[in-house]
Order: C-alpha cells, then structure tokens, then sequence
C-alpha cells in the first residue's frame, strides 16, 4: 500500500522503513529473497551472520538494514547492488492467510576504500580490495603469524586464520560459517564478517573505549599464487556517557589493531549521520562534533531533533527516555592501507530519567476560580480522569459538572493540562482563617495515561488560595422600658462563628434557661435580654437610675478565638429591684405600698444600724453585704440563698392597756439571693471592678404582712474572722479596726465556723490586707490564694 515502505541507500547500506500505523494490529515476517534458493526467513542468527538487522527506529517503525555485501545480495561488478524483501503480514501470530508485499531495492556503489569497515549493531564487517599492497615490512603485525600455516593451504580453496589471547585457529570458510562468521570474495573485494563476542573475539581498551576486535587473515593458494590478506577488524562496544542534559558517544580516533604504523596515520573526513542521513553541519541542529589526536565525540542534547522522547513509569514514578540513532563515518589514509573507511552505527537510549510533574497554581482569586497547570509531559500523554476531593470524574463528567479541562503547549514541546474550579464548587473545600477570611483548598488527583502502553499513573496535589471574603457581622442594639435587644446577622452563624456567653455557648437552650427571647428573621437573629436576667452587667445602680449591659462575645467555632464583643448599654428608671453582685453585695430598691403610707428613713434590715443609703416617700434603696446586716446562710438543692429582711419600725403611743395603739401599719419585705453552690462567692471585697462584673446570683423579695406570715426553718452558717495580737490566739483585735503593720511583721488570722453540722466544712480561698477599710481599695497584698 502506498506509503508503507520506505527506502534508501547510505554508506554501501541498504535502508528500508516499514510504517507502524498501517501494521497496527497485524503481523509481520520478513523473508530474504536468495536469487537461486528462493525466499528465507529472516531471524537473528541468520541476520547477524549475513549482513542484515531488524530493529526500530526510535519512532517504533520498524527498521531493516543491509549490507551491500550480504548473503543474498546481487553484486554486479562491485558497483550495484539490488536485494529483493518479502513482506509478510497477518492478522495471526500464526501468520496464516498472511498477505505478502514483495519490495525490490538498489544500490548503486563504486567509490570503494581500500578497506572498509562497518560495525554494525549486530555485526562487524571488513572488506579489502584484492589488489592490495605487499605485505608489510613490519614484521611484528600479528597477522603475520599466520604465515607458518601457509605451508597447509589447501589448494584454491580460502581458508582463515583467527589469532586470539588462546592462540592460532586455522578453518575453512564452510567451517567459519557455522561457527557464525561469513567470507566471501567478490570481483574485486574479500570481505569477513563477524558477530561480536565470538570464541575467537578479544576486548581490548583503545583511548578508554572497549573495543571488541577479531585478528584474522585471509589465506588462498592456486599454483604460483599465495594470497594472505589482513581481514582484522574492531568495532566499539561502549563509549556512550550521560548527563542531565546530554548524551556522549566517544570512538577512538586511532585503532592500534587497524592502523599498524601509526606515525603515518591521517584523518581525512569526519561525519555524523541520524536516522542515516548525513548531518552536514551538526551545530545547526544543536549537535557537537570534536576530535583530537585520541577521540571523536559526539555530543547530543537530551530532547534533540531526529531523536525520540518517550515518556515511561517506574517504580511508579514518572520519567521519560531519550532515543537516537547515530552513525560516525571516519574516513583516514595510513602508509598499509592507503584509505579506510570506518563506520559506526549505534542506537542509544539513555537510562530512565525521572521527571516529576509540576502542579503551577495559575489561580485567579479576584475571579474566584482555581486554574491550576499540570505538567511538563511528552505528547504520548493524556489525562483520562480526574478526582476532586476523592470524588472520581471522567474527563466527560467533569465536564459536565462544570470543571472546565483543557490541554496548553508549553515550551521544549511539552503539554500540560489545564484544570478550572470555582471556588464555590461543592467539591472545594473552605475553611474560615483569621478574623474575615477563608482558605479554599482544591484536592485534586490526576489519573494520566503514559506512552504506547497506556500504563496508568497518579499524582495528587493540594492547590491553595486565602482570600479576605468574609465580612465581620455588626450588631445594633437597643432598648425598651425593661429590656435590651441584640439584632445581630446571622449569615455565618455557625458555620464561622458562634455566640458566647462569657465561656458558655449562647444556644436556645440557654437562652431559654437565662429568661431570653430569641426570634430571627431573614437576615438577623434579635435577641431580647429582660433587665434582670442572668448576664446582664450592671455598670451603674442608684436611686435614681439602674444602668445596664449585655455581652455576648464573637468566637470562631473550631478555635474560640474571640473576634468582636457585642454590647447593647442602657439606662433604665430605678423601681422596685433587687440585685445579688457575684461579690456578695446586694442591692435593693423597695417599694413600701402601705396604707397609710410609711415613713421610708425608718425602715431597716435585721440589723437595725444598716438603713437606707437613699430613699423618698414610696422607695428605700439598701446596698449591702452577705456577711453583714444579719443575713443568714441556708443550702437548698445545689444553691446557697442568702436571706434578709426589711422592716419598719413603728412609733407606738402607750395607751391604758393593752393593745398598744399605733397608726404605722405592720411591714415586712424579705430579701432572697441565690447563687449556685459550686460557685465561688466572693466574701469581703470585689476582686476586680464591679462595674464589669456580670450578676452571680439571682434574687427575690417576698413582701409579708402581720396577717399571713409564713415561718420558715432557717439553716444560718455563722462565720467569724479575727485577726490575733500574737501566736498564742488568746488575745484579738476589735472588729472592724484598722490595724497597722509593717511589711516584716507576721499577721495571725484566723477564721471559724461556728456550726456543728457534720455536713458543712470551711474552705479559706483568698485573703489580702489593705491600707483602709475599703476591701476594694490599692495597693493590696495578697496573703493566702487559692487556698
């Protein structure tokens, strides 16, 4: 079929390309078409012995050379050459109903050397006009010690003599041939060939290169005539060298074994050739071609035109290979042998080099979209798949899901793969960071089919982007008569960040718990704190006015870190309250609603010196501590409530007798605050500003009347402080007393429970010294703490 076959002839070789794609799925054989014995099968030991090779060019066409002077070859007066190919091919391996393609080729060649030399991949061939010069004066040539066998030629008949490390072997050419070599003369040549590391072969090292060299000669007798002729010949089996970047091949430029007098030795052309085609000028092609007196060399860049990259796995990992194949024609005179020409042919491919693919993050933040680059790969690569946060895609469901895939070029004819996501995709995944932005991670893993092959390999990578998207929410906050509001936005809310309530969630249930509304609409979650449930702050208490605050603090929900406080502050008119300080101190405003009304300066606590602080004619306000004005103590449940009285005290005339006659009416007010009893109550003093304290307990007050009062069993602790003059504990210091004392000095303080019950006990947590009467007031020194 046209297009199948390609042929040409270079260097005295006959040159045939087979195309690939038109033996895709197929078969093939080649047969050898002997002029006399009809068609033979090509195989490797008939190859290497008459001349021919199979190989593959770095393209993976299949390539066949020959020798003009092959077995099967039609010599006509050593100038053309013509050799006929059979090309068979079939669908089966058995290559029945095989198809056969019979191809003719030509080869016209006279400018013979005196000797020439072909080392070939598989093969080494030398041949020699027959009209060469005498024998050498030089006596010491190793061919040379042949000449005793002479005496036993055979009558015209061409026998050979190898000379090798074991010694001198004399055969005939039928016996040669089985052991693998070829000779034959020709009209005006005797040519040899011979496989490389034969029994008869040596290795030598010329100029650091490992030469593998066969020393032979060529007998014939006929009457008066003796022919010997010099058939060595040497071809390099190694030289080639790498790099990251280049490969070497090195040939010596002198052969000891060919060039017998080296002082007459010229070098008269150097060429170099890929895919057998002469490179006239190798620089334009970024080739490097030098010698010395010691060495030819050529240098080639990894990737260089004429050869072949192939991308290739192992052990998993991704890399590529470099192939080229290259001939040297070294061309010189020397005194024996006028001009030989020297030629090389050799296909190198470089070891594996890994290259591990690059993931460049091309991503667009102000559009929002990853665009991330996945490369550098040869052009036998492509993407099959894709996962996106371990959720597979085929390139068509990507797709369709609306990731957007795509190939670029890059430079040094390499590709890579384009992949789009939003960063809104479900499969992305975002974290909140810092105070207002967002991290989008993009898990990506990418499934490549690699060469021929098609083998699978995976590479995953994790692309990045911090944008600043999110937008702190502001709360508004507002009062009415008797309640604050909080109307805070809810976008976020929970899934960046939550409320608190000091170190407690602010969720339903607590706000349910705490006495507070929660409603939310579209945009906002309103909260509405009534004045006096738990967590309102009171910043400022008076007869006049109550001012109020509520907190509730910003927190992000995987760290806790705190982001923004949300404070709504109002002031509201005093009236009827009470209020219990998480420092134990107390704050009432009562009401009296008597009838007749009573006198307000004249209403007290149980302790009958603790009177209003202010007061006018329907209210009375009171401050006042837990340990003092004759509050009692008692435990129910998990509280402690503290309980006082408010009372009048009436003005009574005295009468005859009994009952005394009074116009002040009978009024009592208990006071109640309760605090949980795993809590710990500040006794004494606040231990920071009160201002900023939030409530600790809650509190009511339970009016009473002469009519109705209801007695209650009341649990009292009676504790007592003292500080002691001495150790001894005998003799102690008036409550209430300032008392003076230098830093030095030892303080004895002790501090009792004055009650038999077998469930209470007595913790002393803090205790501080002070320079007045003022528990609050600084300096302070510490003098217990923690207990």
């Amino acid at each position: 079929p046209p297009g199948f076959v390609e042929s040409s002839c270079h260097s005295r070789i006959f040159w045939m390309k087979l195309n690939k794609f038109l033996l895709q799925g197929k078969f093939f054989q080649l047969e050898i078409n002997d002029p006399y014995a009809g068609p033979v099968l090509l195989d490797e030991k008939l190859a290497s012995r008459c001349g021919y090779i199979l190989s593959e060019d770095v393209w993976g066409n299949p390539v066949f050379r020959a020798s003009v002077l092959g077995c099967h070859v039609v010599n006509e007066a050593d100038e053309l050459f013509s050799l006929t190919v059979n090309i068979k091919v079939s669908l089966f391996s058995s290559m029945r109903a095989a198809v056969t393609y019979t191809y003719p080729m030509y080869c016209f060649y006279s400018s013979w050397a005196s000797r020439e030399i072909v080392c070939e991949e598989n093969y080494m061939e030398v041949s020699v006009k027959t009209d060469v010069p005498a024998v050498s004066n030089d006596y010491t040539v190793a061919w040379m010690s042949a000449l005793p066998e002479t005496q036993n030629v055979a009558y015209q008949l061409w026998q050979l003599v190898f000379v090798s490390p074991s010694g001198r072997k004399r055969i005939t050419v039928s016996d040669a041939a089985k052991l693998g070599y070829s000779f034959n003369n020709t009209l005006s040549r005797v040519y040899l060939r011979a496989p490389y590391h034969s029994n008869e072969s040596d290795v030598s090292v010329v100029s650091g290169v490992n030469m593998n060299m066969v020393t032979s000669t060529s007998m014939y007798r006929q009457r008066w005539l003796l022919l010997l002729i010099d058939t060595t010949v040497s071809c390099p089996v190694d030289g080639i060298s790498f790099t990251d970047s280049t490969l070497r091949w090195t040939v010596p430029s002198v052969i000891p074994t060919l060039v017998v007098q080296e002082s007459t030795f010229l070098s008269k052309n150097i060429l170099m050739g890929v895919d057998g085609r002469i490179i006239v000028k190798p620089e334009e092609k970024n080739y490097l071609l030098e010698h010395n007196e010691t060495h030819i060399r050529i240098t080639v860049p990894i990737g260089a035109e004429g050869g072949k990259l192939k991308s290739s796995i192992f052990g998993g990992v991704y890399g590529i290979i470099y192939s080229i194949d290259l001939f040297l024609e070294h061309t010189w005179t020397d005194a024996d042998w006028q001009t030989t020409k020297y030629t090389v042919i050799k296909s190198i491919t470089t070891p594996f080099m890994p290259q591990i693919p690059t993931v460049i993050n091309n991503t667009l933040p102000e559009e929002r979209l990853f665009n991330v680059a996945f490369g550098h790969f040869l052009p036998d690569v492509s993407l099959v798949a894709i996962a996106i946060g371990n959720v597979p895609f085929t390139l068509r469901e990507a797709q369709h899901h609306g990731f957007k895939i795509y190939e670029t070029p890059f430079s040094n004819r390499t590709k890579g793969f384009i992949l789009e996501v939003s960063f809104d995709d479900p499969y992305v995944l975002k974290e909140y960071v810092n105070r207002n932005e967002t991290k989008y991670t993009l898990l990506v893993n990418y499934t490549i089919s690699v060469g021929p092959e098609a083998t699978l390999y995976y590479h995953s990578a994790e692309v990045e982007c911090v944008i600043a998207d999110i937008e702190l929410p502001e709360a508004v906050g507002y009062c009415d008569e008797e309640n604050l509001y909080l109307a805070i936005p809810t976008f976020g809310l929970h899934q960046y960040w939550n409320l608190y309530l000091d170190n407690k969630l602010l969720n339903r249930h607590v706000a349910l718990t705490n006495g507070y509304i929660a409603a939310t609409n579209s945009t906002h979650l309103i909260l509405q704190i009534p004045l006096f449930a738990v967590g309102v702050t009171y910043e400022e208490v008076s007869f006049q006015k109550i001012k109020a605050r509520f907190d509730v603090a910003l927190r992000k929900v995987r760290t806790m870190e705190t982001l923004q406080m949300f404070s709504v502050s109002c002031s509201f008119n005093s009236s009827e309250f009470i209020i219990c300080h998480p420092d134990g101190t107390i704050m009432i405003s009562a009401q009296m609603k008597t009838v007749p009304a009573i006198d307000m300066s004249k209403t007290k606590l149980r302790d009958s010196s603790c009177k209003p602080r202010e007061y006018n004619e329907g209210r009375a306000f009171f401050k006042f501590h837990v340990t003092t004005c004759g509050t009692s103590i008692r435990f129910e449940g998990d509280h402690i409530i503290y309980e006082n009285e408010i009372s009048y005290e009436k003005e009574t005339l005295p009468g005859q007798s009994i009952p005394t006659i009074t116009r002040d009416p009978d009024y009592r007010l208990t006071v109640l605050c309760y605090y949980r009893a795993k809590e710990t109550l500040v006794l004494g003093a606040f231990a920071s500003d009160p201002s900023t304290s939030p409530p600790f307990g809650s509190g009511t007050m339970v009016p009473r009347s002469n009519i109705a009062v209801s007695r209650r069993i009341r649990q009292a602790l009676n504790v007592v402080s003292r500080v002691s003059k001495d150790e001894s504990f005998v003799e102690f210091y008036e409550p209430n007393m300032a008392i003076l004392k230098r830093p030095v000095e030892l303080v004895f303080l002790e501090v009792e429970l004055k009650d038999e019950s077998p469930n209470t006990e007595l913790y002393l947590e803090n205790c501080w010294v002070t320079r007045s009467l003022d528990f609050n007031s600084t300096p302070r020194w510490n003098i217990t703490v923690d207990g």
